[in-house]
């Protein structure tokens, strides 16, 4: 189960340098667009994975004394996992929210990582990598 949630950080990091490699390959669009449909809820599905990473690795603290660099990239990766969620599943969370002060919220917050997005990818890239070899 734990290199479950590694690969998905992968195909997530993927996804976030998505623009990236079509910049490189513009052929990849094609295997892109075919995802695109379910971006969003790949998206709130890694949110809430990314938060539920967090709260784990804060109740596995005891793990920092033991393994720091996996600990560190644990957290890490759950917190991008968090906000690269955020960023490509936020046209689906905000379906469930009712509150219209509440969804301009979400819109401001994404805006503000929405410049990060390909750093976020790269940074989740690594922190998977890392945690399978480690």
């Amino acid at each position: 189960m734990l290199y479950g949630r590694f690969i998905w950080w992968l195909l997530l990091g993927i996804l976030g340098i998505s623009n990236l490699i079509i910049a490189k390959k513009p052929n990849a669009k094609e295997l892109f667009d075919k995802v695109a449909p379910f971006q969003g809820w790949f998206g709130v599905v890694s949110a809430l994975w990314g938060a539920w990473g967090l709260v784990d690795g804060l109740l596995s603290i005891k793990v920092l004394s033991i393994f720091p660099l996996v600990w560190i990239a644990w957290m890490a990766g759950s917190g991008v996992c968090l906000a690269l969620g955020a960023l490509m599943g936020v046209g689906v969370m905000k379906s469930f929210v009712k509150d219209a002060a509440a969804a301009d919220k979400l819109t401001r917050t994404v805006s503000k990582l929405a410049p990060f997005q390909a750093i976020f990818g790269f940074v989740l890239i690594g922190a998977a990598v890392f945690l399978i070899v480690a």
